[in-house]
């Protein structure tokens, strides 16, 4: 009897010593871009460079005023505001420019990233977009790299009317992780 409580004894004290020695030696995670709250990109959504060849697809009814359709579009996203620039991803997107659903569900813009920092996708949407130089939009999730994300979505166009280059958008990201230390409620 008392060598089987020895063992135990023995057994609890060197289980216990095990749990400490790998709770001080075991490294530390590696950091990626989920441990990071806040991410900001700063990216162009590539034009057209020809008429010829458009990626810009109108979609609308036969009997449907000249207001009415659909815009659905598969632009390169780059690092650089040239069209030589690196690409990094895809812009795409389903648009309806018509009054009635301006705050519509459908209205959403995603990007698509593969690069060596970067894999996986945002979506925002395009509820408020507008035909002014400047609009602000919600990021509404991710997946990827991006899971969960969060944020703003800022798309500029500056014309340039003077000369006949294609201006691409400028798309600011401002994104933020959620905090993973919250547990999500069950029930």
């Amino acid at each position: 009897m008392l060598s089987n409580t020895l063992v135990f004894c023995c057994s609890v004290s060197l289980a216990v010593l095990v749990v400490i020695l790998l709770a001080t030696l075991s490294p530390l995670p590696h950091s990626n871009s989920s441990s990071k709250p806040w991410l900001a990109l700063s990216l162009y959504i590539q034009q057209p460079q020809t008429a010829a060849i458009p990626n810009t697809r109108p979609v609308t009814p036969p009997d449907a005023d000249a207001d009415a359709g659909a815009l659905i579009f598969h632009r390169d996203l780059t690092e650089g505001p040239k069209n030589t620039s690196r690409v990094v991803g895809k812009a795409q997107g389903f648009i309806i420019p018509v009054k009635q659903f301006a705050h519509s569900g459908f209205n959403i813009i995603y990007l698509t990233f593969d690069t060596h920092e970067y894999s996986g996708s945002v979506s925002i949407q395009a509820k408020n977009l507008e035909d002014g130089e400047q609009d602000e939009l919600t990021v509404v999730g991710g997946t990827g790299s991006f899971a969960f994300v969060r944020g703003i979505a800022v798309l500029t166009r500056k014309d340039e009317h003077d000369t006949d280059l294609v201006v691409p958008y400028h798309i600011r990201l401002h994104l933020k992780y959620p905090n993973r230390s919250e547990t999500i409620p069950t029930g």
